[in-house]
């Protein structure tokens, strides 16, 4: 028997344009993220690995479909963004910090921001204004990351560094 979460986001997948798949995506990790959290807390670290886990799986059903030919700069942000996302998300099964997993978070829920912004602009525009939509609210995944002064510094040099400067 399914539940009623289920059948609501199977529902809210069947018939979704491309963007909003990737939103829904964004909203899979942060949800795995925050039960990551909940179980480090909680001292589960079979739990927290198998979040962690799938987060990570989820990011390269992100990552695997970039179009780095026809996706410029755009892709090549993303593709980066997404690789210190899934190299941060490897420390913290070494290092449990739920304050980590907060600032994954909250870099998480910026991107997708400018996602929904995109989504926004081809339900309303149609799909001739989503290519100048996702270059405005996309080229730059780390824009508004940016602003939180993100630079993927957070990572202690002697666990490994890696910058995010997109």
């Amino acid at each position: 028997m399914t539940n009623a979460r289920t059948t609501y986001r199977e529902n809210d997948v069947r018939g979704s344009s491309r963007v909003r798949l990737v939103v829904l995506l964004y909203d899979q990790i942060i949800q795995d993220l925050a039960k990551a959290a909940q179980a480090i807390e909680q001292d589960q670290i079979e739990l927290r690995t198998k979040y962690l886990n799938h987060a990570i799986l989820v990011i390269g059903h992100l990552q695997s479909p970039l179009d780095f030919e026809r996706g410029g700069k755009v892709a090549r942000d993303l593709d980066h963004f997404y690789n210190v996302l899934r190299q941060s998300l490897v420390q913290v099964q070494f290092y449990p910090s739920k304050e980590a997993i907060g600032e994954r978070i909250a870099e998480l829920q910026s991107v997708r921001e400018a996602w929904t912004e995109v989504d926004r602009a081809e339900t309303s525009l149609g799909a001739t204004a989503v290519s100048s939509a996702a270059a405005t609210s996309v080229s730059n995944p780390g824009a508004s990351l940016s602003g939180r002064g993100y630079s993927g510094a957070e990572l202690e040099p002697e666990r490994g560094h890696a910058e995010w400067q997109g």
